[in-house]
């Protein structure tokens, strides 16, 4: 158990000591740059019928992005989003991404949302600090992994793909 401990400090050490990341992601002259990544989100879902055949829900997640390329915005995120959903006509939303210095990348949602097809794009709309600038897309396929009882749910995203570009007088701007 000890040689873990010490194994899991190191690693944690040597991450620490390494490069410092850029305040503000590169790209030149405002080029789309692309991105790839993983999302994992918890929260809640309350859900009404509609009918029969189709119901309506108010869903809450709240999860970790992770985001790799050499275009993408950030390397980590704390994701939040919140969105309606009906199995009919699909699903609408809005995001938040808050970096580790409270940076943030806003964005809207929307998608098919039923089971059968739950394809979701999303476009980057603005954000704070060194995102300011920032436009883009993004889409992936959400699978629920946890649907438990008294509404907690659990999901990831599935291929996440986007792209993003800065606005060409923010990436000229002096990095910090």
């Amino acid at each position: 158990m000890p040689d873990r401990w010490f194994v899991l400090s190191v690693t944690l050490v040597l991450a620490a000591c390494g490069g410092a990341e850029s305040r503000r992601p590169a790209s030149a002259s405002g080029d789309w740059m692309p991105f790839e990544g993983s999302w994992n989100g918890v929260g809640s879902r309350h859900m009404i019928a509609l009918g029969a055949d189709r119901q309506g829900s108010i869903v809450d997640l709240k999860g970790t992005m992770l985001l790799k390329g050499p275009g993408r915005p950030g390397v980590g995120f704390q994701a939040e989003v919140i969105g309606l959903a009906d199995s009919a006509t699909g699903f609408q939303g809005r995001s938040v991404w808050t970096d580790e210095h409270g940076d943030q990348v806003y964005g809207e949602l929307q998608g098919e949302g039923t089971a059968a097809k739950n394809h979701i794009a999303g476009t980057i709309l603005s954000g704070t600090g060194r995102y300011a600038g920032v436009t883009g897309s993004y889409e992936f396929s959400w699978q629920w992994v946890m649907e438990g009882e008294e509404s907690a749910i659990q999901g990831r995203a599935v291929d996440l793909q986007g792209r993003v570009r800065i606005a060409a007088a923010a990436a000229g701007e002096s990095q910090p």
